[in-house]
C-alpha cells in the first residue's frame, strides 16, 4: 500500500498516522471483501505481522552493511569478499523490489491475497541468497577443504547431497504454492488424500501445467511426493554415508541431515492434519531451512582438494 524502502522502517507513531495507513488499507480489495467492518484495533494486528516481515528484511541489510564498512576500512576481510557481501547487499535490495511486486498482486481487482507465482518467485530468491551466504561464511570459516578426504567417496556422497539439495529446494517451492494457494486448508488425512494415494481431479485444468500453480489437489499432492522422496533420498545418502570411510565430520553432518529430515516431515504432516495453524505453518517453513542448512553444511564438508599429488 504504501511503501517506503527507508524510512517505512518505523512503524505508525502518532495515531493520525495509524488512521491514514487504516484509510490506505479500506482501498484494497482485501479489505473490501474479507474485512469490511473490522477496526483500527483489527487492523493494527493485521499491520504488525506485515510490518515485522519488512523491518526484520531491512535489518538483515543494514547487520551486513555497517560491519562490512568498518571492515573494509580496517583492511580486514579481502577484495574478494568484499565485494560478494557488496554483492549480497544489492541482491538483498532486489529482493526487496521482488517483495513489493509480490504485495502489489494483493491490490488487484477482487484479489484477496498475493499472486502464489510471485510468492514463490520472493521464497527463491530468499532460498538461494540464503545459500550463498551460508555458503560464503562456511567458506570464511574454513576456507581449505579436507586434505585427507577420499575423493572417489567423497565424489559419490557428494553427488548424493546434490540431489538432496536439489529436491529440497524443489519441495520448498511446492510447499510455496501449497502455502500461497491454501492448499493445506483441503485432503486433511494422511498418508491418502481423502480416501485416494492420487487425488481423482489431479489433473482437472488444462492445459496440464497449469494444474501445477492453480490446482490445489495437484499442488499439495507435489508438495507431499517431494517430501517424500526428498526423505527417501536422505536416508539412501545416509546409509551410503555412513557405510563409507568418510570422515567423522562427515558422517556426523550426514546424521544431523537424517534427524532434521524426520522432525520436518513429521512437522509437515502436523501441519496438514491441523488444518495449517499459525503456529505449525510457521515451524513447518522455518524448519525447511534448518534441514536445508545442515545439507548445504554436509555438502561444504565433502570439499575435496583439487591440487594433484606429486
Amino acid at each position: 500500500m504504501d511503501w517506503k524502502p527507508v524510512t517505512g522502517m518505523l512503524p505508525p507513531l502518532s495515531h493520525s498516522e495509524w488512521v491514514r495507513q487504516f484509510e490506505l488499507y479500506k482501498t484494497i480489495p482485501q479489505y473490501q471483501i474479507l474485512n469490511n467492518g473490522f477496526g483500527l484495533d483489527g487492523f493494527k494486528q493485521i499491520f504488525w505481522a506485515e510490518w515485522s516481515h519488512r523491518f526484520l528484511g531491512r535489518l538483515i541489510g543494514f547487520v551486513i552493511l555497517i560491519p562490512l564498512i568498518y571492515f573494509i576500512i580496517k583492511g580486514a576481510i579481502t577484495k574478494k569478499l568484499a565485494l560478494l557481501m557488496c554483492l549480497f547487499i544489492v541482491l538483498g535490495g532486489l529482493q526487496g523490489g521482488i517483495g513489493w511486486f509480490m504485495v502489489h498482486s494483493g491490490f488487484e481487482a477482487n484479489s484477496t491475497a498475493v499472486e502464489p507465482v510471485r510468492l514463490v518467485l520472493h521464497l527463491s530468491c530468499a532460498i538461494a541468497l540464503y545459500i550463498a551466504i551460508l555458503w560464503t561464511g562456511l567458506n570464511v570459516r574454513n576456507p581449505e577443504p579436507d586434505q585427507s578426504l577420499d575423493k572417489i567417496t567423497t565424489k559419490s556422497i557428494r553427488t548424493l547431497l546434490w540431489i538432496d539439495i536439489v529436491l529440497i529446494c524443489f519441495t520448498i517451492v511446492a510447499g510455496g504454492f501449497t502455502a500461497g494457494t491454501h492448499a493445506g486448508h483441503s485432503f486433511n488425512t494422511f498418508p491418502l488424500m481423502n480416501g485416494h494415494l492420487v487425488p481423482t481431479d489431479y489433473a482437472s485444468l488444462s492445459p496440464f501445467l497449469v494444474n501445477f500453480i492453480e490446482n490445489i489437489a495437484a499442488i499439495q499432492f507435489n508438495h507431499r511426493l517431494l517430501a517424500t522422496i526428498t526423505v527417501i533420498m536422505i536416508f539412501v545418502t545416509l546409509f551410503i554415508g555412513l557405510k563409507s570411510g568418510s570422515s567423522k565430520s562427515i558422517k556426523d553432518s550426514i546424521m544431523m541431515m537424517g534427524w532434521a529430515v524426520l522432525i520436518q516431515y513429521a512437522l509437515g504432516v502436523t501441519t496438514l492434519l491441523l488444518v495449517v495453524p499459525v503456529w505449525a505453518g510457521t515451524v513447518h517453513q522455518a524448519f525447511a531451512v534448518i534441514l536445508l542448512t545442515t545439507l548445504i553444511i554436509a555438502l561444504h564438508r565433502t570439499r575435496v582438494s583439487k591440487q594433484i599429488s606429486a
